[in-house]
């Protein structure tokens, strides 16, 4: 495990939220389609049912971001993927 620290806390993370943290990193302000990202952090090319992507997403949302329920650093962009952004706009 890994430990991700922000300006309000230090979490713990598990070795795949490591990974997917890492890719949004490398990629910063760079929409990322679904398929992209489950190809890249489990190694699949399946797309047909990504819950474990949202789930995942989910908690890293929950260690990252000040308030989860209202993200600003990893965006849904809708029908696409997601995207990291590292400062507010």
């Amino acid at each position: 495990q890994q430990t991700l620290t922000t300006p309000w806390n230090e979490k713990k993370l598990t070795p795949k939220l490591v990974t997917l943290m890492e890719l949004f990193m490398q990629n910063r302000e760079q929409v990322l389609g679904r398929k992209e990202i489950m190809q890249k952090v489990w190694d699949t090319d399946y797309i047909g049912d990504t819950r474990t992507l949202d789930v995942h997403i989910r908690w890293l949302r929950e260690k990252l971001e000040q308030d989860p329920n209202k993200p600003k650093h990893i965006l849904t962009i809708r029908g696409i993927g997601y995207k990291y952004q590292a400062e507010e706009k």
